[in-house]
């Protein structure tokens, strides 16, 4: 038996395995109880964008001073969050007090992989039929070549510079 077609063979094994493996990541965010609502708007949106992505979130509620004798305020908080975010994503564990922080984490409905293929899968729309011509950009003073104003063939930016044009006084 030839040794080094065996050691290169079970590393080709190995790398086809390692291929279908995805790597759990956990994302965190940190909130305080007293929260306003567009900065939990914000908050909220990152949660969605991690879920959509294939990642567990860590939610952390931080209690500082007076604010560690009303736990429930947090844990209020969390569930909101839970149910905002329960298309995308299942608690995996409950809130849970630790020191001056409430814990709670959130998996996603669909693993990374399948989100990946998903995407993957999907094809990019163009933004003109297939049939329809070209504009014709060099009566505009720009050319196929990308030394043209910074422009290339097929941007739909103006061929007059913003700088260039001088303002009218009103």
């Amino acid at each position: 038996m030839d040794y080094g077609k065996f050691k290169y063979e079970s590393a080709v094994k190995a790398r086809e395995s390692r291929k279908n493996q995805t790597q759990t990541i956990v994302k965190e965010i940190k909130l305080r109880p007293k929260i306003d609502p567009h900065d939990y708007g914000t908050k909220r949106g990152h949660v969605e964008r991690f879920l959509k992505a294939g990642d567990k979130v860590k939610v952390t509620i931080m209690f500082r001073g007076r604010e560690q004798s009303r736990p429930e305020l947090g844990f209020r908080l969390l569930q909101r969050l839970a149910v905002d975010v329960e298309e995308l994503g299942f608690v995996e564990a409950q809130p849970k007090q630790d020191g001056r922080n409430m814990i709670m984490v959130i998996g996603p409905h669909k693993k990374k992989s399948e989100t990946k293929s998903h995407t993957a899968a999907k094809p990019v729309p163009s933004p003109r039929p297939a049939g329809a011509a070209q504009p014709a950009t060099v009566a505009q003073g720009v050319t196929d070549s990308a030394g043209a104003g910074g422009a290339e063939a097929g941007d739909s930016v103006p061929a007059t510079d913003e700088a260039a044009v001088p303002e009218t006084a009103s």
